[in-house]
């Protein structure tokens, strides 16, 4: 049963919608973000679906060479019961993750569950020197102590409202803001 939002969750979601208005705007707050945090070594991976989008378009801009890696976090999700196997684009790493200097980047950073998801999902191959985190929105709702190192927006929303990445055919990116069902 859904309510009436009340005054001050509707500020809330104008002022989100506001802030996420122009997505090219906050990409461009995150290049730059992310290249103050690249040193010459660092590899850039990316969580599906939004993250690795952001992971590949960054890792084009930033000139850096191979591939942005992606990472799955349907293995290791502790609501893997009630969710099921995702048919997400399964983990791929083309390099050595073990002493890697390694940036994953996400779209929005919520509840941290999937960050720890793939956290222990990258960890399964090999021990990094070093792991930073990078987000395209930052939101309230945080259940694990997990914070970015970077984020290019810091909205608050109500519980009953979720923030998602899209990109069309043409790879243009956009922010919506959907009620949760």
């Amino acid at each position: 049963m859904s309510h009436a939002p009340t005054d001050d969750e509707a500020a809330a979601v104008a002022l989100a919608v506001d802030t996420m208005r122009d997505a090219q705007a906050l990409y461009q707050s995150l290049l730059q973000g992310v290249s103050a945090m690249c040193r010459p070594d660092t590899r850039l991976v990316g969580i599906t679906t939004g993250g690795a989008w952001l992971a590949e378009r960054l890792h084009a801009d930033l000139h850096r060479a191979g591939q942005a890696g992606v990472l799955s976090s349907a293995l290791h999700r502790d609501d893997f019961a009630e969710r099921g196997l995702s048919a997400r684009a399964p983990t791929r790493l083309d390099f050595d993750v073990n002493g890697a200097d390694i940036i994953v980047i996400d779209d929005v950073l919520y509840t941290g569950r999937t960050i720890r998801a793939v956290v222990n999902e990258l960890f399964d191959f090999g021990r990094p020197a070093a792991v930073r985190l990078a987000v395209l929105i930052e939101r309230n709702g945080r259940q694990l102590p997990i914070q970015a190192d970077f984020a290019a927006a810091h909205v608050v929303l109500p519980a009953n409202r979720s923030v998602a990445l899209r990109q069309d055919d043409a790879g243009q990116l956009s922010v919506v803001i959907e009620a949760r069902p």
